[in-house]
């Protein structure tokens, strides 16, 4: 019998809803208090998450729900980034 491992799980800061891990976007305060996005999900620091939605973004921006988690002031360059990491890369010349 293969045993089925555990996909681990995380809370979206704007909608609540539990989502498979993979299926989200970390955005990460360091010791040193700089917020920045993580990709990768693996750097070091307070994390939070947030769905791979234009709209979910938006409403934390608007909501101020990251700087809540976070404990930190996010800055609009973090917002431009999670945006665009949703859009996918765009073949802008």
């Amino acid at each position: 019998m293969v045993k089925k491992r555990k996909v681990p799980t995380r809370r979206c800061v704007v909608t609540n809803e539990m989502m498979p891990k993979q299926e989200l976007i970390r955005v990460v305060r360091n010791k040193e208090g700089e917020v920045f996005v993580d990709p990768t999900g693996k750097k070091n620091g307070r994390g939070a998450y947030l769905c791979k939605d234009i709209a979910v973004i938006d409403q934390a921006e608007k909501t101020n729900a990251l700087n809540k988690h976070l404990n930190a002031t996010v800055d609009a360059t973090v917002f431009n980034e999670l945006r665009e990491l949703v859009a996918g890369p765009t073949n802008e010349k």
